[in-house]
């Protein structure tokens, strides 16, 4: 038996937004959605082709307030050949959230608050 990473979701209070951040900020397009008939809710799935592990953003109708995230004690982690570039492009969206220079990588926020780390091509190698 085997396990292979598939997914991770988040919700999302406007999924237009979060579609167009996750494309400027990371390159992520649609991949594939599911709506549901009666419009209560929408699904889309973000990926792109350096992996087939795709990112679900779930926006609910009947979910008008912010999502609690806790702590943010979670992220998601994205490798970048170009470091320097991808920070160049997130400093000037004004979405870097927190650096660790004494590591080389830095923390990047979505619409709805959820970081996601950018770590350089040879962070392991360090």
């Amino acid at each position: 038996m085997y396990f292979k990473m598939f997914h991770e979701n988040y919700n999302v209070a406007d999924l237009e937004r979060s579609m167009k951040f996750y494309q400027e900020a990371l390159g992520l397009t649609q991949q594939r959605s599911v709506c549901a008939p009666d419009g209560s809710f929408k699904i889309v799935y973000l990926g792109n082709e350096e992996t087939d592990f795709q990112l679900e953003l779930t926006w609910l109708k009947d979910h008008p307030q912010k999502y609690d995230l806790g702590e943010c004690e979670f992220h998601l982690a994205f490798q970048t050949e170009d470091f320097a570039a991808a920070h160049a492009l997130h400093e000037k969206m004004g979405c870097i959230c927190f650096e660790n220079t004494d590591m080389g990588i830095y923390f990047i926020t979505d619409p709805d608050g959820y970081w996601l780390e950018i770590v350089p091509a040879d962070f392991w190698d360090k």
